[in-house]
């Protein structure tokens, strides 16, 4: 994940407020502003000493900064940065830091050489678009390859402990999480919302399944439900496979009677345990979330196609069957 710092020089407490406000890693201010940052919030306050600035005219300023950065120094690159200098920097040394002055040019510093600037440092002339970079770059965490399933089975499979996850975000129609039997087939299964005349929606929330299914989150990675708690981020994804993150609050394991629905994707098949309720959805291909109740044999739902193998929730390239 990026690291963000807001460059409050000069001093500026309206635009302090906002940073604050985005949800920035840091501010970095004049030395003798720094305790007038902290009075106005927790959050991590640098001088100038702390993140130096060089600025790249010619190929000797190059050299000095990859210099600077295998020594162990922290260095940023002065915004009028060209890609690539920055590239032969990144394939060199770690940790560089370039000043942007808008949402493009943190887009682009923060997709060189598909990696990235590891710290982006936003000039005050970007505060308008400081929440949009904050979003963009923080919780946006690209496409998810969603293709449709048929649905071949849906039957009984008596109680069995479901895990609610509670997020502190506002979900949206068509959004939810990644879950399945096995993490090489996971069903798109949609936030709570929708409200009907029983119950009122959540759209906090994700019905999501058994204890022991998997759920996709950040960094190609996955985990057991049961294993979520609070604090823990996990991946949100839409009907068109744009994902983001979502931070637990709170997770909520209970007993209750479960369906076992099983759907073809080309040939791989899949499998999940989820509650058997009205407010429990699958998403359709255009985002219509359908619930477990009315779902049936033929219906298309949108899930996530990938190749087994998982230790302890990452990768692993060996020779496995889940199912």
């Amino acid at each position: 994940m990026k690291t963000i710092v807001f460059k409050a020089a000069p001093f500026d407490k309206k635009l302090v407020t906002l940073a604050l406000e985005s949800g920035v890693d840091a501010i970095l201010t004049s030395e003798d502003k720094v305790e007038a940052v902290r009075a106005l919030g927790r959050v991590q306050v640098l001088a100038p000493t702390d993140l130096p600035v060089v600025e790249l005219k010619a190929k000797s300023d190059e050299e000095e900064a990859v210099r600077r950065l295998k020594a162990g120094e922290r260095v940023v690159l002065a915004k009028g940065w060209e890609i690539i200098p920055v590239e032969n920097i990144l394939a060199q040394a770690p940790d560089v830091g370039l000043e942007v002055e808008s949402l493009d040019r943190a887009r682009l510093a923060a997709g060189i050489l598909e990696r990235g600037a590891d710290l982006i440092v936003v000039l005050p002339e970007a505060a308008k678009e400081l929440k949009a970079i904050v979003a963009e770059l923080k919780l946006s965490q690209g496409t998810q390859p969603l293709v449709p399933a048929k649905v071949t089975e849906i039957r009984h499979a008596g109680l069995g402990h479901r895990v609610c996850v509670d997020t502190i975000s506002m979900l949206r129609k068509g959004q939810g999480m990644l879950v399945g039997n096995s993490s090489a087939f996971t069903f798109l299964v949609h936030a709570e919302t929708e409200s009907n005349p029983y119950v009122a929606a959540r759209p906090f929330r994700v019905n999501a399944g058994a204890v022991h299914a998997y759920c996709v989150l950040p960094g190609d990675k996955t985990s057991y439900l049961e294993e979520l708690a609070s604090g823990r981020d996990v991946l949100v994804v839409d009907a068109s496979g744009a994902s983001s993150l979502a931070t637990v609050g709170r997770v909520k394991v209970e007993v209750r009677p479960m369906l076992l629905i099983t759907a073809q994707a080309g040939d791989k098949t899949g499998q999940v345990f989820l509650q058997n309720a009205e407010t429990i959805r699958l998403t359709r291909p255009g985002g219509e979330p359908v619930s477990v109740v009315t779902l049936k044999p033929g219906d298309e739902v949108l899930v996530r196609v990938d190749e087994p193998g998982r230790h302890f929730g990452m990768r692993i390239r060996e020779d496995i069957k889940e199912g």
